[in-house]
């Protein structure tokens, strides 16, 4: 089979497949879901550039509003010749500029506030560490494949500031990146 053929084939599949799907948008009182691989890089390169799972749930308030609450799984850091865990936990609002309209991308932004706990410190000068609040703020896109499953891309920044036993600060700051699939229901 040539390529073109096989081009072909693949275009008439793919428009026989999804183009029964009648409306991909967002709006207010859906809810939906992403489960996601992320990769955390800090400020100061304190991380092993850990890849880790995210995953969040979110409410759509209204058709260009929602609401998310997300977290990671523990991930383990090292700094000041010890190493922690981490394991943040983000609550934000979210702005969808396509919200409300048949649209497969969905782009959106969200700020918010993010609680990260320390555990297992261990080694060098780390101490007890003292848990972090902090904003985060986040811009994604979802790309819809049908009216209820689609693929999802982000970036994170978070501003963690934890202090350490004995006086020392401890600047993370970490910035994420990450794909994976989005539900919505």
């Amino acid at each position: 089979m040539t390529k073109t053929k096989l081009i072909s084939a693949m275009v008439v599949a793919g428009a026989c497949a999804f183009g029964t799907q009648a409306a991909f948008a967002y709006g207010a009182g859906d809810f939906y879901g992403r489960l996601d691989v992320a990769k955390t890089d800090t400020d100061d390169g304190y991380a092993d550039n850990d890849k880790s799972a995210s995953f969040g749930v979110g409410y759509m308030v209204q058709d260009k509003i929602g609401v998310e609450l997300s977290s990671m799984t523990e991930t383990q850091v090292h700094a000041e010749g010890g190493t922690f865990h981490q394991v943040p936990i983000n609550l934000m609002a979210q702005y969808y500029p396509l919200g409300g309209m048949d649209s497969r991308v969905q782009p959106y932004a969200g700020v918010g506030v993010n609680y990260t706990s320390f555990s297992d410190e261990s080694g060098g000068k780390v101490g007890s560490i003292d848990d972090s609040w902090g904003a985060t703020g986040q811009l994604g896109v979802d790309l819809m494949v049908t009216d209820n499953f689609g693929f999802n891309a982000f970036a994170q920044y978070t501003d963690v500031s934890a202090d350490i036993s004995g006086g020392r600060d401890l600047d993370l700051d970490p910035v994420t990146v990450g794909a994976g699939v989005t539900g919505r229901f």
